[in-house]
């Protein structure tokens, strides 16, 4: 990996080159994805079908493009029971802690006669993307679907893309399976979220979108919010290692390559104040590559997004962090709960030589649907209060009332809204 000075003029070059991941740099496969859309939109089930033939080299029709319970049977069969336990965990383990994220409606009577509060009711229908493509992601299953399940969300549908012979991946099924997904649909692409946006005579419309996919998907989602909501518009995934001399740096590069093999888009960074331990890693980062079955990727990858920063000091180290926003963000200090204080912007943190990223990907339970592409400054992982909403509720009497109508009429006419100011000074005229 290359190993360079971290001062602002790179900083700022590595920032800049980055963002170029970002879906919003994709402009020139806008045109496509809105006719994909215009035409699932348009023409439903036979536009959509007509892709899935296009794309995914797989003719179905509509009796055949839902997942019957028989192929969900034969799935089953074909995982191995070590498999099946550890999903098993790992779902109990993300809806234990998804739970905790639960809020209660409320209702405040004030002394004057009004009452205020808020009612939470979850969405109806939740869409769920799964991708096809590299490989396989049972563990995207889990945690797209069950934030949804733990929000009472009453119909969860998933779309993911078929093989060529009409089969989805069976981890993918049991996972969804295991999850409770309600409805599981042999769609990929940007046609797959066209027609959760708008659905068609044989998918339903949903009302959220989530889960990540490539770039057609990404800019697909895009152009559907509004008339649904989404999670993110989600870029390559990301790693931010950042340590001390104290790390250990095998550790470290196997953190790194962790994220580097999903794809030849993906970042990963290790920023130290140690120059010895940057060296080490380097080198490790090598030697690990070297024997990797995804090596190919991981090494465009890194040639491409692969960074090495030398800091002068912790607090530069802990700054250039907060620029840069990392979806992952591994803390291998002394103290790392005392560096994690300062870290204002990350999607998930861990701390320690024995809390590595894939320890969030599978199995701890906190959700890995993260903002990329520097969106943790304003962005959070997907959670429970992504299927919910909040509904206000006010209630006055009249006396209530009485003691604020003027002011509320007054507020209105400055405005030049008289209708508004109507509105109240007709109960007491």
């Amino acid at each position: 990996m290359r190993i360079v000075e971290l001062n602002e003029q790179n900083r700022n070059r590595l920032l800049e080159n980055l963002l170029k991941r970002s879906p919003n740099s994709y402009g020139q496969y806008e045109e496509t994805v809105n006719e994909i859309i215009h035409q699932v939109k348009v023409r439903g089930d036979e536009a959509l079908l007509e892709y899935t033939l296009k794309f995914d080299k797989c003719r179905l029709s509509p009796q055949n493009v839902r997942v019957s319970q028989k192929e969900i049977a034969r799935a089953y069969e074909d995982v191995s029971p070590e498999f099946l336990e550890v999903m098993k965990k790992s779902a109990a383990n993300i809806t234990r802690f998804h739970e905790k994220q639960l809020h209660n409606s409320w209702i405040l009577p004030e002394d004057n006669g009004a009452i205020l509060g808020q009612k939470i009711t979850p969405i109806a229908v939740s869409g769920v993307y799964v991708p096809g493509g590299k490989a396989p992601y049972p563990s995207s299953v889990l945690m797209n679907v069950l934030p949804a399940k733990v929000a009472g969300v009453s119909r969860i549908v998933m779309c993911t893309p078929p093989g060529a012979d009409g089969k989805v991946n069976p981890g993918i099924l049991v996972a969804a399976d295991i999850a409770g997904v309600h409805e599981i649909y042999k769609v990929g692409g940007a046609q797959a979220i066209a027609a959760m946006a708008f659905g068609t005579e044989t998918l339903p419309k949903v009302d959220k979108i989530t889960g990540p996919g490539n770039i057609f998907v990404a800019l697909a989602k895009k152009a559907c919010f509004g008339y649904v909501s989404i999670d993110s518009i989600a870029g390559p995934s990301e790693i931010l290692v950042l340590a001390d001399e104290s790390a250990n740096p095998e550790y470290a590069a196997a953190d790194l390559l962790s994220q580097a093999e999903h794809d030849e888009m993906a970042s990963a960074i290790l920023i130290t104040t140690s120059r010895a331990l940057a060296e080490q890693v380097s080198a490790k980062v090598d030697e690990f590559t070297a024997r990797l079955s995804r090596r190919e990727i991981i090494q465009k990858s890194l040639d491409n997004y692969g960074y090495i920063l030398l800091a002068e000091t912790m607090e530069d180290a802990i700054e250039a962090a907060n620029e840069i926003a990392s979806e992952h963000l591994e803390i291998l200090t002394r103290n790392p709960f005392e560096v994690m204080t300062k870290i204002k912007n990350a999607g998930a943190i861990f701390l320690g030589e024995y809390s590595s990223e894939p320890l969030g990907d599978y199995f701890a339970g906190p959700n890995h649907i993260l903002p990329t592409n520097g969106t943790a400054r304003f962005f959070s992982p997907l959670n429970v209060d992504d299927f919910l909403k909040k509904t206000s509720i006010i209630s006055y009497s009249r006396e209530a009332l009485a003691k604020v109508h003027e002011d509320i009429e007054l507020f209105a006419e400055r405005e030049g809204l008289t209708a508004h100011a109507n509105s109240i000074k007709v109960r007491f005229q």
